[in-house]
């Protein structure tokens, strides 16, 4: 029996980006679902319980780290939320701790890269703390 797809709800404002990232991650096997709002983040991951939410911070109207705490009180215990942001890594590092983020990507890592990363989160465990300290997603 195959195993199933990593499921990444990828959220960001920019089109062209969700529109890169969906063919990139797909071409290496991740089923994913894009979303050009932060609102409404939190209907999406108790429908679609994907494994990654890949989460830019710099939306209009309700900042992405925000949207974290609120839509990790609807997803499955194993769902992952990392910051997915073109934002300098003090900014992202210190979001993330804020934030409950379990991690933070810079939009610079695409393609194999970011496929990449994403598998190797997925196979460690996700720490029970939620005091956890997160670091960038590492291979």
């Amino acid at each position: 029996m195959a195993e199933a797809k990593p499921r990444v709800l990828v959220v960001d404002d920019d089109p062209d980006l969700l529109d890169l990232v969906q063919r990139s991650l797909s071409a290496y096997g991740f089923d994913v679902q894009t979303h050009t709002s932060a609102l409404g983040v939190s209907n999406i991951v108790r429908a679609s319980e994907p494994d990654f939410v890949l989460i830019d911070v710099n939306f209009p109207a309700l900042k992405g780290d925000k949207v974290v705490g609120l839509a990790r009180q609807y997803a499955p215990p194993g769902t992952r939320f990392i910051l997915y942001s073109a934002s300098d890594e003090a900014k992202l590092r210190s979001l993330a701790i804020s934030s409950g983020a379990d991690g933070y990507i810079s939009k610079s890592v695409q393609g194999a890269d970011l496929a990449q990363k994403l598998n190797a989160m997925r196979l460690k465990p996700r720490p029970a703390s939620p005091n956890r300290n997160p670091s960038p997603v590492e291979s």
